[in-house]
């Protein structure tokens, strides 16, 4: 092997070895830190692996959301005070499957009936802690907190996580027609003083509006709360709706 080999080997050892005095410590440096983690080099997010994403998958179930302008409708916040004097807002039904209606205490139509069809529903879930539903009064000045327990016991209103609620007119009227689109308004010429929707409203347990599709393919939105499930159609030929109300909580249930 020639001098000029050897200058070379030489010289390539001389470059590692101070290579090594340069990095190797600042390296060992980052260990100690934990810049540098055994598991630096994953990327992968368990959350979001295919496993996962499965799973999440086939636990949701087929029901619709109600989307305006292609976003999903979310409940919007909301504070009032419940039969009990306890303030109530949307974070109290987060992980809960409920239904909405509105409704007042001295209405003389087709509050008795919704109410009815309601406790119908509550019966079938009553063992269940994460079912409930959220009823607001359009007659705050009228549906206090002691009008609203009395109300609930006389319909037999025994699920923790009902609440009758109570506050601002102004408040629980926004609320109805533009956070749920569930017509309400005060009307003279109307028996009672007041129209608003028959209808229900199902929220699954992330604040979504929820529903089944129609004959068409789209979102159901609402579940007509008027006629009870013994009933089956009414004189007009409509079907009742509690039947697959309950089918659709059932399925919330599960996501």
């Amino acid at each position: 092997m020639s001098k000029k080999s050897n200058y070379s080997y030489v010289g390539i050892a001389f470059i590692l070895l101070v290579f090594g005095i340069m990095f190797v410590p600042k390296i060992m440096n980052r260990i100690n830190e934990g810049d540098i983690t055994r598991d630096e080099s994953r990327s992968e997010d368990v959350s979001n692996s295919p496993i996962e994403e499965k799973k999440n998958k086939e636990n949701k179930s087929d029901l619709r959301y109600l989307e305006i302008n292609g976003t999903p409708k979310k409940v919007p916040a909301f504070s009032f005070t419940n039969q009990y004097g306890k303030t109530i807002t949307n974070e109290d039904y987060l992980g809960k499957v409920y239904v909405v209606e509105f409704f007042f205490t001295t209405c003389p139509t087709i509050c008795p009936i919704m109410n009815r069809n309601l406790v119908e529903v509550q019966n079938e879930f009553k063992d269940l802690k994460n079912f409930g539903v959220a009823s607001f009064t359009i007659t705050p000045e009228i549906d206090t907190p002691e009008v609203l327990k009395a109300y609930s016991e006389k319909y037999g209103i025994t699920n923790p996580n009902w609440h009758l609620m109570t506050g601002d007119e102004d408040v629980i009227y926004k609320l109805a027609n533009q956070g749920f689109n569930l017509y309400t308004a005060k009307d003279e010429s109307v028996e009672g003083g007041f129209e608003h929707s028959g209808n229900f409203a199902l929220i699954d347990k992330e604040g979504f509006i929820r529903s089944r599709e129609d004959n068409f393919g789209n979102p159901m939105i609402f579940y007509n709360g008027l006629i009870p499930e013994e009933v089956g159609v009414d004189e007009d030929g409509i079907p009742q709706e509690i039947s697959i109300l309950k089918e659709d909580i059932t399925k919330l249930l599960k996501e």
